[in-house]
């Protein structure tokens, strides 16, 4: 894929030779501890041969594996579009084809869209200097850091302002996202990561862009060749993520996870919640990073890889594509025992429990129960203030095992289903 200096070994392969390090950061970077197993994880020869001739995908059979053993680096990419709803299993390879071809030309139109209002999108290059000042008036003169170029009149729509104003947040943001990987030290990677999240953002500006989705889109840059694929697997990820980023001027989005935190840790754990109360931690505020960016500072790059497809394949929707691309869906897994298999481990729970499909609730709210749990006489006995619990959450870092906080998430979520439906009875 791309070389460098460093590479770890993993399992007797060479699994970091996928996503290599640069040496001086060796040190720095959590040590990685995802093993590609074989018999256990998704392999090119397994993946290949769960598709029928046409193309239609077994799905059930891939979430199995996925689930005992996440996926192997040389597929990833092909993976993840089907995991987070991108394609369809049921469609043919002709069908998928003609829709990559349709993505691929609206991404192009977007591209354009935005290049004539800002040049710098598409030269390969991004800015870290703002463009335009806060009121649309010019900036007096360019610099090397917004790429010599500036706003030359005023900017008196106001969607496009607020677009613009973004676009340096954006490009500090890039300049120090994934530095170690070999990979950004193009500078061409760096502006495709730039130029992603500046469409998306445009495209999305009741959102906007806030700080972290650069660690969210980062992986899709590194797992996609062609820029507009990395794109639509992003604005996927974050069909899921968006409201976390969604801020107001008292509150974020991320909150909401944050209470369903605060009711699981209540409920499971009562000791530690009165505890974490008990330090004005009750609001779970020190946690809002590991939701917000989905663990990328608690694991190195490959192991917060195998995390998320953990958790996407146990949080899998066979109805996902349907109500992305706005298509009728009659399918009901709750009278479908066959269409119920096609479910991940998470979501059929909430099915098997008569509980609405649409919840709001996601597997990584219990991976972080889980990881309080793994730290509850700790935090307990050491945690005199809030200083202390984030200490101690921050010691986790290269120390956590991805499937393990997974099976464990797993079991604190059904203790929690069951004492949830128990209270209502």
């Amino acid at each position: 894929m791309f070389c460098c200096g460093f590479m770890w070994k993993s399992g007797g392969e060479d699994l970091q030779g996928f996503y290599p390090v640069r040496p001086e950061c060796q040190p720095d970077v959590p040590r990685t501890r995802f093993k590609s197993r074989a018999g256990k994880t998704l392999s090119a020869r397994r993946w290949h041969a769960a598709f029928t001739e046409d193309g239609h995908l077994d799905m059930e059979k891939v979430l199995r594996r996925i689930q005992r053993g996440g996926i192997h680096p040389s597929i990833k990419g092909a993976v993840w579009e089907f995991l987070l709803g991108c394609y369809d299993p049921d469609s043919t390879f002709e069908e998928r084809n003609r829709l990559r071809n349709r993505r691929r030309e609206q991404y192009g139109v977007w591209k354009e869209e935005c290049k004539k209002m800002v040049p710098v999108i598409g030269s390969g290059k991004y800015v870290t200097m703002a463009v335009v000042q806060e009121n649309g008036n010019p900036i007096d003169e360019s610099s090397v850091e917004n790429q010599g170029w500036i706003v030359k009149n005023v900017v008196t729509d106001e969607r496009v302002l607020q677009w613009m104003l973004s676009l340096h947040q954006i490009g500090l943001d890039v300049a120090r996202t994934d530095r170690y990987l070999c990979f950004y030290e193009n500078d061409r990677n760096q502006s495709k990561l730039w130029d992603v999240l500046a469409i998306y953002t445009w495209l999305n500006l009741d959102i906007g862009y806030v700080q972290g989705m650069n660690d969210i889109c980062s992986p899709m840059i590194i797992l996609f060749d062609d820029e507009a694929d990395a794109f639509w697997c992003f604005e996927r990820a974050m069909r899921r993520l968006r409201e976390n980023f969604r801020a107001t001027a008292t509150s974020m989005g991320v909150q909401t996870q944050l209470g369903v935190l605060s009711q699981v840790i209540k409920t499971v754990d009562p000791r530690l919640h009165q505890h974490l109360e008990d330090l004005d931690g009750g609001e779970y505020l020190f946690a809002i990073r590991m939701l917000m960016v989905l663990f990328r500072r608690e694991f190195s790059f490959l192991d917060a890889l195998y995390l998320w497809e953990l958790m996407w394949a146990m949080e899998y929707n066979p109805t996902m594509f349907a109500t992305y691309e706005e298509l009728e869906n009659r399918n009901n897994a709750a009278s479908d025992p066959k269409l119920l298999k096609r479910y991940g481990k998470f979501e059929r729970k909430y099915i098997n429990s008569g509980q609405n499909e649409q919840h709001r609730n996601t597997l990584a709210v219990f991976v972080v129960a889980s990881v309080l749990q793994t730290k509850n006489k700790r935090l307990l006995k050491e945690a005199k203030g809030l200083d202390d619990v984030v200490q101690i959450l921050g010691d986790i870092a290269g120390n956590l095992d991805a499937k393990k906080a997974c099976k464990e998430a797993l079991k604190i979520h059904e203790k929690f289903l069951k004492k949830a439906n128990s209270n209502k009875q």
